[in-house]
């Protein structure tokens, strides 16, 4: 099996199911190797063989164009094969339990398995029960790893660290996985986050997370480094956490105007898809000198080859005792 390019140390974990339990040097080692991908994209250096002989299977219980595409180009510019399996076209659809996909994935000796499901934990039972390495690529309002990673690289590119910034994740707090996995990775690089929204969508402890909390979207931007945006997760509510589309963007929705507090140079983020005049104003998204929201995409490419090779790494070294 051929071997990366680029000089690397490993992962203590056999599967990639959140951020939370990952060290600093870790999330450093994925950030680091990511930036080299990026690089080597950018150059169109042509098909690496580094994953030649591995089957990568993305099992997508939740639709995802963004991201489901994402793995796929990581995992064929490394040279692997690459199967998209669907619920909405599989036998999951047709009653067929977490258990019995389990049992069906695995006879098929798969290297990596990449998992989306709306169950938080869903994930981490099903890779209970395989032999691959497997990678969320988001359960519920659980985690979503490898958006955060991307954000991560997007921010480190632009300010040359983590440790100190201030950022300010806004909007549906309460639904967001990608709240949480940045939560958990700001915090162990040394940044300091606020969340800002609604009582109604935010967490009733999300304090303990170590975050501060803010409702007034004003006060909550008040010299940041990072406006984080979020989408209104509206196929996750149930009842009415809103009183209007209009009036959140009036109070919520991110433009000019609120962005005045924070600091001259603050970034803007939005892991996609956007709701533009919901949550996001569209000529602050589309401001080339301030908006990362592109540079997003083309990042959570690079992180999700890092991630496929230091996996596969790990199946090498850790054959027959990978935890």
């Amino acid at each position: 099996m051929s071997q990366s390019v680029f000089p690397v140390g490993r992962l203590r974990l056999r599967h990639l199911l959140g951020i939370e339990g990952l060290s600093a040097e870790e999330i450093t080692l994925l950030l680091d190797l990511s930036e080299s991908y990026v690089e080597q994209n950018r150059a169109r250096g042509g098909k690496s063989s580094l994953l030649r002989g591995r089957t990568i299977i993305n099992l997508f219980f939740e639709n995802s164009t963004r991201t489901r595409t994402s793995f796929e180009l990581a995992g064929k510019r490394l040279g692997g094969d690459v199967v998209n399996m669907s619920a909405e076209v599989s036998s999951i659809k047709k009653g067929e339990t977490l258990m019995d996909t389990a049992v069906t994935m695995n006879a098929m000796l798969p290297d990596v398995l990449i998992v989306r499901h709306p169950d938080s934990g869903a994930v981490k039972l099903l890779s209970e029960k395989v032999d691959c390495a497997v990678i969320n690529a988001g359960d519920g309002t659980h985690e979503h790893p490898t958006q955060a990673l991307l954000d991560a690289l997007a921010i480190r590119r632009h300010k040359k660290r983590l440790q100190g910034l201030l950022v300010a994740i806004c909007g549906d707090i309460l639904h967001s996985r990608v709240a949480r996995s940045n939560i958990h990775l700001l915090a162990t690089m040394g940044a300091r986050v606020r969340v800002v929204g609604p009582p109604t969508l935010m967490p009733t402890a999300i304090a303990r997370m170590g975050v501060e909390v803010f409702h007034d979207m004003r006060k909550g931007l008040e010299g940041v480094d990072i406006v984080m945006m979020l989408r209104l997760q509206t196929e996750r509510m149930q009842g009415n956490f809103v009183p209007s589309v209009r009036e959140y963007f009036r109070h919520y929705g991110l433009d000019y105007e609120k962005l005045s507090v924070a600091k001259p140079d603050a970034l803007i983020m939005h892991p996609g898809p956007m709701n533009r005049g919901v949550e996001i104003d569209s000529e602050v998204a589309d401001d080339v000198d301030r908006s990362l929201i592109r540079e997003q995409v083309e990042m959570g490419v690079a992180v999700r080859m890092a991630c496929l090779d230091l996996l596969t790494r790990n199946l090498v070294s850790n054959t027959g005792g990978a935890t």
